[in-house]
């Protein structure tokens, strides 16, 4: 199962509240080790793919003054929790 939680963080001095997007599995989850490598490049905890995707994402989020997170269990899924900054009222 695949959910998806949208929502506004806590705002900071004068700053609108950023955008905080969770994506959250059930799937089979990782474990430490491999939570702790998900960014670097080449790795990946699959048989296929370039294990290039989240380490673009990241770098593109970052870029954008966003932070991106990972927590996963094995065997109780992962969520990946995007946190962008919202743009100022025109």
């Amino acid at each position: 199962t695949l959910s998806i939680r949208a929502s506004r963080g806590t705002s900071t001095e004068g700053a609108p509240p950023p955008v905080v997007v969770a994506v959250t599995d059930t799937g089979v989850g990782m474990d430490a080790e491999a939570v702790a490598r998900i960014f670097e490049p080449y790795f990946s905890t699959k048989a296929s793919g370039t294990g290039l995707g989240l380490t673009i994402a990241k770098r593109n989020i970052e870029l954008t003054g966003g932070t991106i997170a990972v927590e996963s269990a094995r065997g109780a899924g992962t969520t990946v929790t995007i946190t962008l900054p919202a743009a100022a009222p025109a």
